[in-house]
């Protein structure tokens, strides 16, 4: 617990300070309860600025505006004056409360302005709860030790990306004949738990995979349970909703699932040299040059995010702080959009960011929490290190995930803008520069990078009890879904 005083006195910038007492006690894990008293002389001295500001333009019968009485304007508009200083005190007083840097505010704190009023003689009093960033001391990051995966792209995984270009961009056709794995088809999922329909996904397009991951659950068997069904079969599995499912009632449950094959369907694939003419490139090869540029980044993502993992691997060792659960819930859709973001700018298609998006959502609690002790220490690095985001490092990451997903970087940016995602990238870039910075002074040992040569799995932007917010990407699917 503190309690400080600050006299009326005026800084640096010649503006005057409020006269506060100010008490703050520790109530919880990045949590603090402030107390305010602001002196009575403080009050009297913005009632007179009100009384004076109101007279300015007051409209009383009998007077002229600019000679209406002080007395009568403060009886006449008394609850006007009264609303205006308490404005005036909690801005000036939060202000001043902000410039102490022994507080230091994740949001913004949390009371009922409506329900302070201004006393007609004495203090005034106000009080609030404030979450506030841990206090923790900065590991040292100078020297670590790192194993760095390395890898070179293939020829074949040049092929298989041109290839998911091209699906991307093909006409669908419906194919009469029994599925088999690896097969495109169009399923309707329908979710039922204690004889109760919890929500319907209409006609979805899937890749036949051993595995079908939603936001809050995963069926296993997928492609067991489709293999050799045909348009119209109604195929009944099961999947256990996860832990952190968003639907705390139904976490650890059993749902059963209906999947209805509506059809199989196969593709009318664009040329190599269409596509090039869509991406703006002059040939075929161009295409691969491009591709071949995009995996590599992909590589360097994965490079980035496993040192990463390293780093702050021993920089958390001993962050043995706890968040408090309010904090962590709130920061979950923050943490996806911040990786979503990554793997939109190394340039990974929407089924694989979909996918990687629905992993995390099934484990949200526990991945934000670490994300965001994460955060907390990189941004005491950033900050030690005098490391800002410039704007035009927010353009360069924007027009190149333009140029990834065929769109102007204007229509880019205001997508952006819309879902709240401009602050999360410039954090993401600040964060990534002191990534960097610690990297600088490390030492490596390269490794193979493990890379897998199947896909296991396919994902759907819906969870089971139909309670999922909107997805952290723009998706270029059409999507029904019926709760």
């Amino acid at each position: 617990m503190s309690t400080e005083t600050v006299a009326a006195v005026a800084d640096a910038d010649n503006k005057r300070k409020l006269a506060l007492e100010v008490d703050v006690q520790t109530v919880g894990p990045c949590r603090r309860h402030v107390r305010v008293k602001i002196a009575e002389a403080e009050i009297q001295e913005a009632r007179k600025q009100c009384v004076k500001e109101f007279g300015t333009s007051a409209a009383v019968p009998g007077f002229r505006v600019g000679k209406v009485p002080a007395g009568l304007i403060e009886r006449r508009f008394n609850k006007e004056i009264s609303e205006r200083i308490r404005e005036k005190l909690l801005i000036e007083s939060l202000e001043q409360l902000g410039e102490d840097k022994s507080i230091e505010p994740i949001d913004e704190p949390q009371f009922d302005v409506a329900s302070l009023q201004i006393p007609d003689t004495g203090d005034f009093e106000y009080e609030f709860d404030v979450e506030v960033r841990p206090e923790f001391e900065i590991p040292a990051y100078s020297g670590l030790s790192i194993k760095r995966p390395v890898h070179t792209v293939t020829e074949n995984e040049i092929e298989k990306r041109i290839r998911d270009y091209q699906i991307e961009r093909a006409t669908e056709r419906v194919v009469d004949r029994p599925v088999a794995a690896g097969d495109y088809a169009r399923v309707t999922l329908e979710f039922r738990h204690a004889d109760n329909k919890l929500s319907t996904v209409s006609n979805q397009r899937v890749v036949v995979r051993p595995s079908l991951k939603l936001r809050d659950g995963e069926i296993t068997g997928f492609d067991q349970l489709l293999i050799g069904a045909k348009a119209g079969d109604v195929l009944t599995t099961s999947l256990v909703v996860t832990p952190e499912a968003e639907n705390v009632e139904l976490r650890g449950e059993t749902i059963q699932v209906n999947v209805t094959l509506v059809n199989v369907v196969e593709f009318d694939l664009k040329s190599v040299d269409e596509i090039a003419e869509e991406f703006a490139l002059e040939s075929a090869e161009e295409v691969r040059n491009e591709v071949r540029k995009t995996l590599e980044r992909q590589v360097t993502y994965r490079q980035r995010q496993e040192t990463r993992r390293q780093v702050l691997e021993q920089m958390t060792a001993s962050a043995d702080w706890e968040l408090p659960e309010s904090l962590v819930r709130r920061q979950v859709e923050n943490a996806l959009r911040r990786e979503m973001l990554e793997m939109q700018q190394a340039g990974f298609s929407f089924d694989e960011i979909r996918a990687r998006e629905n992993e995390l959502r099934q484990k949200s609690l526990t991945t934000t929490r670490q994300a965001l002790k994460e955060h907390f220490v990189l941004d005491r690095v950033a900050t030690k290190e005098s490391i800002e985001v410039e704007p035009y490092e927010i353009d360069a990451e924007i027009g190149l995930m333009a140029y990834q997903q065929m769109e102007t970087p204007r229509k880019l940016r205001a997508r952006l803008q819309k879902n709240g995602m401009i602050e999360n990238l410039e954090a993401q870039i600040r964060e990534r520069k002191a990534v960097d910075h610690i990297l600088a002074h490390a030492t490596f040992e390269d490794i193979p990078m493990e890379i897998s040569e199947t896909e296991t799995s396919f994902a759907l932007p819906y969870s089971v009890a139909g309670t999922s917010v909107a997805g952290t990407i723009e998706d270029s699917q059409e999507e029904d879904s019926e709760e």
